[in-house]
């Protein structure tokens, strides 16, 4: 059974248009989905217009990509300390921890990224991957390649193909928690399950 929905929470008038526009959207996205929420709902929630909205961000396209590079803005501190880990197994360990600790912080940003963040947009024909997110597969695909430098990668393995395999199930993992709030979907784990299950399959890939 599908969650039924909450008020969107006021917006502070003392904020800038542009970051009452921001807000306004995430929360919006979040709750209704980005396919049913308007430009016009959007402006009314953040207490501007709509022309106001385009000005800031060029379309509704503009808008959810620049939700997702300020979400990933805000968890860069913590993926550059993750970065300056001295092993690429701590690495890996720690950028997990940074993405899971920012993402539990900001409930609607996880929904977003899990439910939104690549799909194909009827209006723009394409798949939305912003600069955040390829920063994450640079330092991920970093850590690999030093881990195969330093003979610690299972021979046989490309770092591309375990970069994919890991993210692709860390991200399952959290979308599968999202959709266990919205529709009680079968997903009873916590964080501390998402790092065992990490842990496990970083040693099953790392010497």
């Amino acid at each position: 059974m599908m969650a039924m929905s909450v008020p969107a929470k006021p917006v502070p008038a003392t904020l800038s248009s542009h970051d009452r526009i921001l807000q306004a959207a995430k929360q919006l996205f979040a709750q209704r989905g980005y396919e049913n929420t308007s430009t016009v709902a959007i402006a009314r929630q953040a207490g501007t217009s709509e022309s106001q909205l385009m000005k800031h961000f060029g379309s509704k396209e503009g808008l959810l990509e620049a939700i997702f590079e300020r979400g990933w803005t805000s968890l860069a501190p913590e993926m550059v300390r993750a970065r300056e880990q001295e092993s690429p197994r701590l690495r890996l360990r720690g950028l997990l921890e940074a993405v899971v600790s920012g993402l539990e912080r900001d409930p609607e940003l996880l929904e977003l990224m899990m439910l939104e963040a690549r799909r194909v947009r009827r209006e723009a024909n394409q798949v939305l991957v912003t600069t955040g997110f390829l920063q994450l597969i640079r330092i991920v695909d970093e850590c690999l390649a030093q881990a195969q430098q330093a003979g610690q990668l299972r021979q046989g393995l490309k770092p591309e193909t375990v970069r994919s395999g890991l993210i692709g199930m860390f991200e399952g993992l959290l979308r599968d928690l999202v959709l266990a709030r919205r529709t009680g979907f079968p997903a009873h784990y916590n964080k501390q399950d998402i790092s065992a299950l990490f842990d496990a399959v970083i040693n099953a890939v790392l010497k």
